[in-house]
């Protein structure tokens, strides 16, 4: 089975959740920028909404997807955005019903998440996804 992790972070919260999913499912997180060059059954997406809009590189990323994808899992230490989703829905890449969230800090808020906690969840998290697809592939 082919897995990729792709993130965009701007404070680095994001980032320390795809590293901690690169290291349980055995593949190396890369940003956005980084193209997906061959098909992949499991795309693990690391994004953000901020202000109501997702970032630029996220949609270019999605936008520049030429491959087969077999299941989008987001990911985020903020509320998925429904604009990542409509944009995976508009290219026919299809999106799992999980997804991750926790909190992440923003200024003095949530000044220490995601914790050790949050990292050891969503790598238990990424572990389960790809064992459960592991039987569908």
């Amino acid at each position: 089975m082919k897995i990729e992790v792709r993130y965009f972070s701007r404070r680095g919260n994001t980032k320390k959740l795809a590293e901690a999913i690169a290291r349980a499912v055995g593949v190396e997180a890369k940003t956005t920028d980084a193209l997906l060059m061959e098909d992949v059954d499991i795309l693990f997406l690391g994004s953000s909404d901020y202000c109501g809009r997702i970032d630029e590189n996220v949609k270019n990323f999605i936008e520049d997807i030429r491959i087969k994808v077999g299941k989008v899992i987001n990911f985020s230490t903020a509320k998925i955005s429904k604009k990542v989703k409509k944009l995976l829905n508009e290219k026919d890449i299809p999106i799992g019903d999980e997804e991750f969230h926790c909190k992440g800090a923003l200024g003095i808020l949530y000044r220490k998440r995601p914790n050790e906690n949050d990292l050891k969840d969503v790598a238990e998290f990424a572990q389960k996804i790809v064992k459960t697809n592991n039987k569908i592939y």
